[in-house]
């Protein structure tokens, strides 16, 4: 199946000590950090597209839009959903958003861009 608008992807997360924002030093309270739930945001985007790629590629953020609205406890689960909006050329754009048992949590975009993976490797070294 190629790379088009609708794909999507899901992800769950029980938040844990290790996921609160004193963990990710973005914070002092022991809730789900923000840059946490960029990374959950991340995972869904790449479960969405993942299996429509070729292998020797992959896809590495360039941009995160999000708003955080309500905060969540260690001991609840949140779920990450993500929905390609575009494909323009090697370029993806994501809506994302992240939702507990109350509601919204945080939405947004991701941008996500193809790259050939030993080429980007060896751009690292």
């Amino acid at each position: 199946m190629p790379l088009e608008p609708g794909l999507t992807g899901h992800v769950e997360l029980t938040v844990t000590d290790d996921d609160t924002a004193i963990a990710a030093r973005s914070g002092d309270v022991p809730v789900l950090a923000t840059p946490r739930i960029v990374a959950l945001c991340e995972e869904a985007a790449i479960a969405a597209i993942d299996d429509h790629i070729p292998k020797r590629e992959t896809s590495v953020g360039m941009r995160v839009q999000l708003d955080h609205v309500a905060p969540v406890a260690v001991g609840d689960t949140v779920t990450a959903d993500a929905k390609v909006d575009k494909v323009e050329g090697h370029r993806v754009v994501f809506s994302v958003s992240v939702n507990d048992d109350r509601g919204l949590v945080a939405a947004g975009k991701v941008l996500r861009v193809i790259v050939d993976r030993d080429r980007f490797k060896e751009r690292c070294s």
